[in-house]
């Protein structure tokens, strides 16, 4: 008797024991369908341009599943969507957050790619180019960020398949950057702040070599010092501008800004202004 009580009792405890692995199957076995699907349905969304979907499920995915077999990429998917739909700030940080956690990573490339492009397409503003808005009344963070990113991109990858984009998008960053130096030491010329003025041609000079704003940022040493009474670095510097720029326009005469309407006159050709600084007066690029 008793030991039929024992068998009994074995065979429930091996029935518990089948049903509790069975249970475990299943549960693991939904989680993992569930991890599946919202990766794949968020990137059906991204693809179907469905940027804020496909936000919502890559976010919910993160949260769930934080170490879960798509995890990795889906912070490279949500990086993406969050620059698809203009949400440059999520984009940055989140592409922030990537490179710290995974400094190794065989798309880092990538990583550093995005980040980049979303500084500069949040400083690229096309309406803002069209009509011509100071360059100098707009804040220049982002240009400098994202050429920072490009910068680090190239460096540590100069062979990576973003490396010439990144290249092109950096002639034009660099050429916003010393434009804006100029806006703003054209400000200080109506203020007659001399000193900052040639500074701030001096340091386009130095930092931008390449730039078409090469010859503005020499006409400004120019009118500083010719204000300064500092005649020996007018002299050098009208040099320098009259080799390097010989048809320049942007001086009168007597070597001082020319002003229209207020306005310290800028020579800049039709085809400068189309391509937002790209190329110069010849026609040509850096």
């Amino acid at each position: 008797m008793m030991t039929q009580s024992l068998k009994i009792l074995a065979s429930l405890v091996c029935l518990a024991l089948l049903l509790t692995g069975c249970s475990s199957n299943d549960k693991r076995e939904f989680t993992e369908n569930s991890e599946t699907a919202f990766f794949e349905n968020a990137m059906k969304a991204s693809k179907a341009g469905n940027y804020s979907t496909a936000i919502e499920l890559l976010e919910e995915l993160e949260s769930r599943y934080p170490f879960g077999r798509y995890s990795q990429q889906a912070q490279l998917e949500l990086i993406f969507a969050y620059y698809k739909s203009a949400d440059y700030e999520s984009s940055r940080a989140t592409s922030s957050r990537f490179i710290r956690l995974h400094p190794q990573h065989l798309k880092l490339d990538y990583v550093y790619y995005l980040k980049g492009l979303a500084s500069y397409q949040q400083d690229k503003d096309f309406f803002d180019r069209f009509l011509n808005i100071e360059t100098s009344q707009r804040d220049m963070g982002a240009a400098r960020q994202s050429l920072v990113d490009f910068g680090i991109l190239l460096n540590r990858f100069p062979d990576s398949q973003y490396a010439d984009e990144a290249r092109a998008r950096m002639i034009y960053l660099r050429n916003q950057l010393a434009e804006h130096e100029i806006h703003v030491g054209q400000y200080y010329i109506k203020r007659k702040a001399w000193i900052a003025a040639a500074n701030r041609g001096r340091y386009v000079v130095e930092n931008y070599p390449t730039t078409p704003s090469v010859p503005d940022g020499l006409a400004l040493m120019i009118q500083g010092y010719q204000q300064l009474g500092l005649t020996d670095l007018v002299n050098q510097t009208q040099k320098i501008l009259s080799q390097n720029a010989p048809n320049y326009a942007g001086l009168d005469e007597t070597g001082n800004f020319k002003i229209e309407d207020g306005q310290v006159k800028q020579k800049r050709s039709w085809l400068n202004r189309l391509s937002f600084g790209l190329f110069g007066e010849d026609g040509t690029s850096e």
